[in-house]
């Protein structure tokens, strides 16, 4: 068994006992609402009590029975305010969401917090086949580690590459001793080692950067590359900074599918923030289906009233397992719409929300817009 997949226990076994119960459903993609609420009302107990912030945001409303009655905080908040519930001896990490400029999101985490979400990583990983102990060969599209390095996305390409052994791993963001580059023929260099090896390859990261390595390929007439059978690739984050170089999700898996060889039930898309650390994947219909431990609201841009399904407005996500800070509720800046599960016909039993773009004109960056920056004059 994989190590993240065993027992992680809530800092109040008591106070959190639903929390808990709702954490310890292994099945990826189930939803007990009954269970979800009172889950995430200990999560508001929880905070109220811990973090003066939230306790003026709450103020005396008491248990909720409608998920959509609930409090949230903007996304922004975190790039502006550090708000914890924890005590500073009981910070075990602590992350950023973006680059070395512009404004960055301060989370702090817990042993459970950490515990708990890397959980719900491997338990996706699994429901997927994911997990091997066959060795694979990585071509990682995040920030090669340095010892200062606190991005959120490189805690996450740490941790997507536990679920099988390296025999080697290549990274298309190298460290250079003065920053991070995009290495382009590195990457290419890679993929052709790589193929002629034979180990599965799993390409993790930036579809941005993937895509300009593909482009780079074809530039330098480098031919198809067959990657090995059970190669996968994941990418995470978005397009910001090179939205006039952007193609659609359909046009990228059928050019990977094409120049790399492998197969688009094997290509899949990730969705998540440092602010909101449950994963979201697509499923082989490149569907993002909620998974058992979180919730998605969709509110209008005018009024911040709950939508239904298929209307787009801001993408609201809820989860009770954080105890770190008070981010169980965040509204994301970005546009999308939630859809129901027989929408999606891959046979998941939740909803799934699709994500249109970000709302507006803001000075505000994410990883991508940093990483999206060391892309220009090199494409």
């Amino acid at each position: 068994m994989n190590r993240f997949l065993g027992p992680v226990t809530v800092p109040d076994p008591t106070a959190l006992a639903d929390v808990q119960r709702l954490c310890d459903v292994a099945d990826g993609y189930t939803h007990d609402d009954e269970l979800f609420l009172r889950a995430m009302n200990e999560s508001n107990a929880w905070h109220a009590e811990r973090s003066p912030f939230f306790a003026s945001l709450y103020g005396d409303r008491g248990p909720i029975g409608d998920l959509r009655e609930q409090p949230f905080v903007h996304a922004n908040f975190f790039k502006m305010h550090q708000a914890a519930s924890i005590a500073d001896a009981d910070v075990r990490a602590h992350m950023t969401s973006s680059g070395t400029t512009g404004q960055k999101s301060q989370m702090s985490f817990d042993d459970w917090t950490l515990g708990a979400g890397r959980r719900m990583v491997a338990r996706l990983f699994e429901h997927n086949g994911w997990i091997s102990d066959e060795p694979v060969n990585y071509l990682l599209y995040y920030y090669q580690p340095q010892p200062d390095l606190n991005l959120g996305t490189a805690a996450t390409g740490q941790l997507t590459c536990q679920f099988a052994p390296a025999n080697t791993t290549e990274y298309g963001l190298p460290n250079t001793g003065s920053g991070h580059e995009f290495d382009p023929f590195g990457a290419i260099r890679a993929l052709l080692r790589y193929a002629a090896e034979g180990l599965p390859v799993r390409i993790f990261g930036f579809p941005s950067f993937l895509a300009f390595t593909l482009d780079r390929m074809r530039a330098t007439g480098v031919p198809t590359i067959e990657l090995p059978p059970g190669s996968l690739v994941m990418l995470g984050g978005g397009w910001k900074g090179n939205t006039d170089k952007q193609i659609g999700k359909p046009e990228l898996y059928r050019r990977i599918h094409e120049q790399l060889g492998i197969a688009e039930d094997r290509i899949r898309d990730s969705f998540g923030s440092v602010e909101h650390s449950v994963p979201y994947f697509e499923c082989a219909n490149h569907s993002m289906h909620v998974p058992s431990w979180s919730r998605v609201l969709i509110r209008s841009v005018r009024t911040l009233e709950p939508l239904p399904y298929g209307k787009k407005g801001y993408l609201q996500f809820l989860s009770p397992y954080i105890t770190s800070a008070p981010a169980q509720s965040v509204l994301m800046g970005d546009l999308a719409s939630l859809h129901p599960a027989d929408e999606c016909g891959c046979g998941l039993a939740t909803p799934w929300f699709a994500v249109h773009g970000r709302a507006g004109v803001s000075r505000n960056r994410s990883c991508a817009i940093a990483a999206a920056e060391m892309l220009k004059g090199r494409s």
